[in-house]
């Protein structure tokens, strides 16, 4: 998704987003979170310091069927991918409001699972985390409501939220460390990609 895409994908969410549409996808885009890792954020994985706004990203969710409360918990194995990242007020102020909303949710009713997520289902199951089908649908409606791609999935921020970096001129190794890369070639197959789309468009033709 273009830099240009984003702001009116964004923008969409905003204007005709569901209950915290504009949240959920500013995360993953200025994050680089992969959604199973999103799921899962935690407050307590929100710090702030005198050396600025960090998220700790230790866990991702396994739930292959997609039903709310049979989420596991699921601690990151690759060494890379438990990392500390620095985030902008902007994402850090986001995810605060969300808290603040979780918080007083907790309030409600007894029946609240408490286990400190920031995204959570305020349905039948209040308290448990996003999952990953739940935030695809959410994408797909903003996507047809923008007239854009439907093929985009919330993987696909990833390779935004790298175009951004690479277009601010951050280094290959930061580029690595947010992303939870251990090997740089799937990092510089993301910038290449980004940085010559026709030769993408042309790679994706010669498969055909």
């Amino acid at each position: 998704m273009e830099k240009e895409n984003l702001s009116l994908f964004l923008k969409t969410c905003l204007k005709s987003g569901l209950q915290f549409d504009f949240e959920i996808f500013i995360t993953l885009a200025y994050t680089g979170l992969r959604v199973g890792e999103f799921c899962l954020l935690k407050s307590s994985d929100v710090i702030k310091d005198d050396d600025g706004y960090f998220l700790s990203i230790t866990k991702t969710m396994y739930n292959p069927r997609n039903i709310v409360n049979e989420y596991e918990l699921v601690t990151s194995k690759n060494k890379t991918s438990r990392r500390v990242i620095d985030i902008d007020e902007t994402v850090y102020n986001t995810l605060q409001r969300v808290i603040a909303f979780t918080r007083a949710l907790k309030k409600v009713g007894q029946s609240y699972h408490d286990s400190d997520f920031i995204f959570v289902n305020t349905g039948k199951y209040p308290g448990y985390p996003l999952y990953k089908k739940f935030v695809q649908h959410r994408m797909n409606r903003i996507l047809k409501l923008s007239g854009f791609d439907s093929n985009f999935t919330p993987h696909s921020f990833r390779h935004t939220h790298t175009s951004l970096l690479s277009e601010a001129e951050v280094s290959l190794e930061r580029i690595m460390k947010h992303l939870g890369y251990g090997n740089d070639k799937i990092t510089k197959k993301y910038i290449c990609i980004r940085q010559n789309p026709s030769e993408n468009k042309t790679r994706k033709n010669s498969k055909n």
